[in-house]
Parts: structure tokens; sequence; C-alpha cells
């Protein structure tokens, strides 16, 4: 990326830089602004953006961050490179192609223009031109290595396949898994353990296809995927899931589903001997799953910690399973956390995963540590972590949506 910094020349990059103060203070407007644009000049793209993420204000938010962060290293942006390819991750899963790009750069000068007003001059439009051309230009050279590494995979698949519902599991009042193999009969490539895959709900009614990306939740080297989807529910003000909804009511066994190929970098280091710690709320559940089952056939004698939190047995998926690795592997421990149990519930503890139920449990900060939950679950665990001396390079964890910075 170096190289393509220096397509910049020092002027550029300075004005740029200029605008950092401006992009803190504005950033999300001037992103929200650029949506709205997008989808009026091009509401064919309605088809990739999750249009939830956009009510929520969840993905210009995303968005926003995104673009401070190239204007804060836009002369070293190989700082960013590990940005870049997560998001180039999910590009490919979505299938963003290189012709989206001048779409984007031309709709987000706009609306910088248009939020801005005299402010944003010539001069500094023209500097985020050019600026826009380099990044987009790393964004399309790692995605074209994304989706040539998936072309050759054994089985690999560039764009959407379909998929028969050959099994629809009910694993919880709100999370049922879905068995996966492909309808044209062929092979399917392996993943690793902890990536997702993007199913394409093409809903009756609905003026538009929904993507959504679901951990795949059992180990790989099988010949089907399984997601496991939790139902979003309506709750006050918030409207009910789209394709959690679709998938749970409309969506069965013999139902066909076109899925991208497995991507994602929140995947477990098979090369770390060390213990393993896997912590879970809800159904952040799902790639923990894929690591404790992948993490027992591949390194036996490893020590796993796996603790889950949820609001009480009802609400808590693949619990016999879990019991079932422990029961079966005697380095494996798992924890059960409930905020709200029932009567008769077996649990480990009530309430939540605090630091001190950590410090008791936990046999040493000298161990590998993946988490994934909602978000607020997410910052907490984090906090502990640190609190009880992780170090950084340790915490792995995964964000469902747009990205967020758990850390501050």
């Amino acid at each position: 990326m170096s190289t393509e910094t220096a397509k910049l020349n020092q002027e550029t990059m300075e004005i740029i830089k200029s605008t950092v103060p401006v992009l803190q203070e504005h950033g999300t407007t001037i992103t929200k602004r650029f949506y709205e644009m997008l989808f009026d000049n091009h509401p064919e793209l309605r088809n990739i953006f999750n249009q939830t993420n956009q009510r929520k204000g969840d993905q210009p938010k995303a968005l926003a961050n995104a673009v401070l962060a190239a204007a804060q290293h836009i002369d070293q942006l190989e700082a960013i490179l590990p940005v870049v390819k997560q998001i180039g991750q999910k590009h490919r899963s979505l299938n963003i192609k290189p012709e989206h790009y001048p779409i984007v750069g031309e709709n987000l000068l706009a609306a910088i223009k248009d939020v801005l007003g005299d402010a944003a001059t010539d001069e500094i439009i023209n500097a985020w031109a050019e600026a826009y051309g380099v990044i987009a230009d790393v964004f399309i050279s790692v995605e074209k290595e994304m989706y040539q590494e998936v072309l050759n995979q054994r089985g690999g698949w560039v764009d959407f396949r379909d998929f028969k519902v050959v099994k629809k599991v009910v694993e919880s009042d709100v999370i049922t898994s879905f068995y996966l193999e492909p309808a044209d009969g062929g092979e399917i490539p392996s993943y690793l353990p902890g990536q997702y895959i993007t199913v394409k709900a093409e809903i009756e009614g609905q003026p538009y296809n929904h993507l959504r990306q679901y951990s795949l939740s059992t180990s790989p080297g099988k010949n089907y995927y399984r997601i496991s989807v939790k139902r979003e529910d309506a709750l006050g003000d918030t409207p009910a899931g789209v394709v959690s909804s679709y998938l749970h009511h409309h969506v069965h066994e013999g139902s066909i589903l076109p899925i991208s190929a497995p991507g994602g970098d929140f995947v477990l280091d098979l090369e770390d001997t060390r213990p393993l710690v896997l912590i879970s709320g809800g159904v952040g559940l799902t790639p923990m799953m894929s690591m404790l089952e992948t993490v027992i056939e591949k390194q036996p004698e490893r020590q796993v910690i796996y603790i889950h939190a949820a609001r009480s047995g009802k609400f808590h998926a693949m619990k016999d399973r879990v019991n079932e690795v422990v029961r079966d592997n005697s380095q494996v421990t798992s924890y059960t956390v409930y905020d709200n149990p029932e009567e008769n519930e077996e649990f480990d503890k009530e309430g939540y995963i605090n630091y001190e139920f950590l410090k008791e449990e936990l046999p040493t900060n000298n161990a590998a540590f993946y988490f994934c939950g909602p978000k607020g679950f997410m910052r907490a665990m984090y906090q502990n972590l640190k609190r009880l001396g992780v170090d950084g390079q340790d915490i792995h964890f995964e964000i469902f949506g747009p990205a967020e910075d758990i850390t501050a």
C-alpha cells in the first residue's frame, strides 16, 4: 500500500489531513447524506446494502469511521490494511464489484459538497477525489485477490449459488439451524472456523433483495453448511427482522437459498496451543460452536473453557451439544450464565459474566480469547479481559453488522 500512497503528492495529503477535524464533527451527517443520494441515484443498490442498518444509523456511522481513518492515515495507508482486508472480506461475500466504486465515489463527493457547502472548496473536493481513487484501487486490488482465492478452492464459486435446505432444527425459542447443501450436487469449499456466508433472501412482496451474513455454526469439512439464526422479533419501535422472520417462518426443508462462498477474518488460530477461552452471548454462540467443534477435532489436547450467557434455558441454543462435548472431552470445561433463569434450570451463575466471575474461573490470562455477542456484551467482555491483564493481541472478537469500536 505504500506504493499506492506514493501516487498522492504531499500537497494532496496535507489537504486531506486538514479535513480531519471537519470529518470528526460532520462525518456521520455526510455519510447519512451519502446513502440518501446513493439510493436516490441508484436504487438498484438497495439490493446490496442492508436497509435495516441504514435505518438504525449503524452503517453511516461505520462508513464515517472508515473515512475518518483513511484521512488520518492518508500518508501511511498501510496502517489501515487490516481494516481494508476486513471490509474486503465483507465486500467479497456481498459480491461488491470494481464498477461499484466510481458510483460510491461520485456520491460521496457530492455528499461532502452538499453538507459542507462553501467550506468544501474545489481544492478540498479535488484532493478527496484523488485520494478516493487511490483508496478505491487498494480495495479493488485486495478484493480481486480474495475473489481469485475463492475460485481457486475446490468447489469454490463467485457470486451466489443455490443451496437447498436439507434440515431445519429448532435450537431454542428464538434460534433455528438450517443445514444447507448445494442444489447442483457439486462440491463445496471448506472454511475456517469463525467464518460466515451471505444469504440472499428473495422475499415475495419485497421491492428489493436482502443480503444477510450468518456465521457457520459447525466445524468445517462436511458436505453441508450450517447456519443458526436468531429470530429478531418486534420490540417497541424496532420492527421484526425481515430476513430472520422470513427464514424462521417461510423457509423449510426443500427450500432454496442463494448463498455466497464462506469468508471473514474472525477465525480460530490453530497454530496456537495455549488454553482457548470462548465467550458468547445469545446468538453469538454460532462462531464459537464452529471453533469448539474444530478444536476438539484438530487439537484434542488443548485446554478449552467455554462460557455462554443467555436470558434463560429457553433461549440457550445447543446446550445439549456443548454438554456432550464436555462429557466426551476431559480438556473442555463449560459454564452457563443466565440473567433471568426459570425454576429448576441448571446453570453456573445468575446474572452476567463479570470481572469477578472471570477472575475466579479462568486459570490464566495467558490464553487465546475469542468472544461474540451483542455489542454491549462485547464491550463489557473487552473491558473485563483488559482488566484481567490479557494482552491485546490475544483478544479476538466479531461484531455482527457494521464495524464499531467496542474498545473505547
